[in-house]
C-alpha cells in the first residue's frame, strides 16, 4: 500500500538511485530544507550541490524499507559507491503538493572515513 508522500519519496529515490538526478530534482521543492550530517541546506541549488556529487559515485542501491502517510515518508536503504561497498542510509521526507519540502538524511559516515584514511595511507 502506498500513500501520497510515499509515492513521491519512492519516485524521487528511484530516480536518483537510477542515475537520473535531473528527474529526481523534479520532486524537490525550490525552497527545500535538507538536514544532512554536514549541516542544514536551504534551497534546491544547495541541495543539488550536496546530493549531485553523491549520485556520481553511486554504483548501486537496495531499498530496505519504506513507510509513509499523507505528508511524511521514511525510506531506509543501503548504497554502494565507488569508494565504499556498503553505506546504509535513511531519509525522512516531508511532502507538500507533490514536492519534497523537507528532507532529513542520516547515513553512516564510518565507511567513507575508513576509505579516505586507506586512500591517504593512514
Amino acid at each position: 500500500m502506498t500513500s501520497p508522500a510515499l509515492d513521491v519519496a519512492l519516485s524521487y529515490h528511484q530516480a536518483w538511485t537510477g542515475k537520473d538526478f535531473e528527474k529526481a530534482m523534479t520532486y524537490v521543492a525550490d525552497d527545500i530544507v535538507c538536514h544532512a550530517p554536514s549541516g542544514r541546506l536551504e534551497g534546491a541549488e544547495a541541495f543539488r550541490g550536496f546530493m549531485g556529487p553523491f549520485t556520481q559515485i553511486l554504483t548501486g542501491s537496495s531499498l530496505l524499507a519504506a513507510f509513509g502517510d499523507e505528508t511524511t515518508a521514511l525510506l531506509m536503504y543501503d548504497t554502494a559507491t565507488i569508494p565504499v561497498a556498503s553505506a546504509p542510509g535513511a531519509e525522512m521526507l516531508t511532502v507538500r503538493e507533490g514536492k519534497i519540502v523537507e528532507l532529513r538524511i542520516i547515513f553512516d559516515r564510518t565507511p567513507f572515513d575508513a576509505a579516505r584514511a586507506a586512500a591517504a595511507g593512514a
